[in-house]
């Protein structure tokens, strides 16, 4: 989420929708319309089927034109949903992830329409594109 934030002022007089599984943390980072989804991981493949729902549920609703992310499962899912129902997706692998893209990353990549890493060296060795350091 902090991640998100610093490309937010991009989004200035758009619609937009966070989606989030502590929207208390966006609302305090500034954030407005923010949507809480549950917290998933390849550990707990329970909660990753109920987190799919949601981001179904979601994705449904509010018919996304786009849909970025910049990590994790939930946000996974919801560039999943939002890319079989025709938005244009982005995944903004974590500028932690120094070493090779993330899981979430790696899958994405197969999916998204845009993959991106924010080190050069991975791109060269992956599906991601490197445009700089976005975030």
């Amino acid at each position: 989420m902090h991640q998100l934030v610093r490309i937010a002022d991009a989004f200035t007089g758009m619609d937009v929708s966070y989606v989030c599984t502590d929207p208390a943390l966006a609302s305090s980072l500034g954030l407005k319309n923010t949507l809480k989804i549950g917290d998933a991981n390849q550990n707990d493949m329970l909660a990753l089927l109920r987190v799919g729902v949601q981001a179904l549920k979601i994705v449904i609703s509010h018919k996304p034109s786009v849909v970025i992310s910049t990590g994790a499962a939930p946000g996974l899912l919801v560039i999943f949903w939002g890319r079989i129902f025709g938005a244009k997706t982005i995944w903004i692998d974590s500028i932690a992830n120094a070493e090779q893209l993330s899981l979430s990353g790696k899958i994405a990549s197969y999916f998204s329409n845009i993959t991106l890493t924010q080190w050069e060296h991975i791109a060269l060795v992956s599906k991601a594109k490197y445009w700089g350091a976005v975030l």
